[in-house]
């Protein structure tokens, strides 16, 4: 993947980026695919015909989505402890309860779709290609980060995936513009561009909305709906929290993005209306997040343990997918423990691989700014007298 494409970070450590997981045998492959018919409130449509509740789905892709979820949560434990040891400083904004939405989202796309998102990206980053070490060392500053140290936590980027972006609402618009260039370039591919319900009210948002029916681009906006925008809630805020139907004049579909099955099949049926040239659409995906909004938010002072906890024990992304395993027979107990073993391994070991890299040296500062055939000359330091100068 990485031979084709230029990087634009240079000196991205080696093991920034990850082949596609491989998938062993597992109990009772003698039929590779299995039927499931989803919930039937996984979806609800505005304009537009819902997708179909019977997915077709191998075996091996199960097992894989489980163990992405497995291991992309006990990647954001350990972010959670290097930031309360004060070794991972500054925001930091972590993904635990919402895996279904990046996993299933990523099984149903390929290669040349994109994504692009706000700083809630850890998970994203990992689907699209980042390693373990490479995401843990970027939070801790580290060279061996996937931004060379320089970017933290939400500003994590590979090929195909556009970040973490800082600026809320933001990167809905830069989304358009991704799907303006697929268009353009006629690339069969479609551009995910998502933000959360606190975004949502922002006027750029609607812009981007206008100008992607206009133009009729493969983009599909989604909306993470994980009920609180920081610590308001979703009804405090917005007027309409029908988010899927807030396009207007695009089609919408409101997706329980609790399990990881129903968003996969949501995002594959979302990239066959882009693709085949019916414009954009938009999906709401409702989830939640466990923890707050960031490590400074406890996430207990606009919301009780309670709700926390019910959500924990009835709408948990992996438990879901761990029972229908299960009833499928599709993997054993032991299977299991093992898949559930070797990820808090591979964390553990990132994390001390993201701990023994160094600092960039500062010279590090004055890079990727601009394009050398910019021909910029000089750039200002933090100080009006720091100069320095190409």
């Amino acid at each position: 993947m990485l031979s084709t494409q230029k990087i634009s970070l240079a000196k991205v450590a080696a093991k920034a980026f990850i082949t596609p997981l491989t998938v062993r045998t597992f109990a009772s492959s003698a039929a590779r695919n299995v039927s499931i018919n989803l919930h039937k409130g996984s979806f609800e449509s505005y304009n537009c015909d819902a997708p179909s509740l019977d997915v077709e789905i191998s075996k091996e892709e199960l097992v894989r989505m489980y163990r992405s979820m497995v291991t992309m949560r006990r990647m954001e434990m350990a972010s959670d402890g290097l930031y309360k040891a004060k070794l991972i400083r500054g925001f930091c904004h972590l993904c635990t309860g919402q895996e279904a939405v990046a996993v299933g989202m990523e099984t149903a796309l390929t290669a040349e779709d994109k994504i692009i998102t706000a700083y809630r990206c850890h998970g994203f980053t990992y689907m699209r290609g980042g390693s373990i070490t490479s995401i843990l060392a970027e939070l801790l500053g580290r060279k061996a980060g996937i931004s060379g140290g320089k970017g933290g936590s939400m500003h994590m980027f590979t090929p195909n995936f556009f970040g973490g972006n800082g600026i809320v609402g933001a990167q809905v618009p830069l989304g358009a513009g991704i799907a303006f260039a697929q268009k353009y370039l006629g690339h069969k591919a479609a551009t995910f561009s998502l933000y959360g319900d606190g975004a949502s009210n922002q006027g750029q948002v609607f812009e981007a909305y206008n100008m992607a029916k206009l133009w009729e681009l493969p983009a599909v906006f989604v909306c993470e709906n994980n009920r609180y925008g920081m610590g308001t809630a979703a009804n405090r805020s917005s007027a309409n929290t029908s988010y899927f139907k807030r396009g207007d004049y695009i089609p919408g579909l409101k997706v329980n993005g609790m399990d990881v099955l129903a968003v996969h099949q949501a995002v594959a049926y979302a990239k066959e209306w882009t693709v085949s040239g019916k414009g954009p659409l938009l999906l709401e995906m409702e989830t939640y997040r466990y923890g707050g909004h960031s490590m400074s938010d406890p996430g207990t002072t606009y919301r009780t343990r309670e709700e926390i906890q019910h959500m924990r024990s009835n709408n948990d992304p992996i438990t879901g997918l761990k029972q229908r395993l299960l009833e499928f027979n599709i993997i054993t107990e032991d299977e299991m423990k093992a898949i559930d073993k070797a990820a808090r391994v591979e964390v553990d070991q990132a994390v001390e691989e993201a701990k023994a890299s160094g600092e960039p040296d500062l010279s590090e500062f004055w890079t990727q700014i601009y394009q050398k055939e910019a021909g910029v000359p000089s750039v200002r330091g933090r100080e009006p007298e720091e100069i320095h100068h190409y």
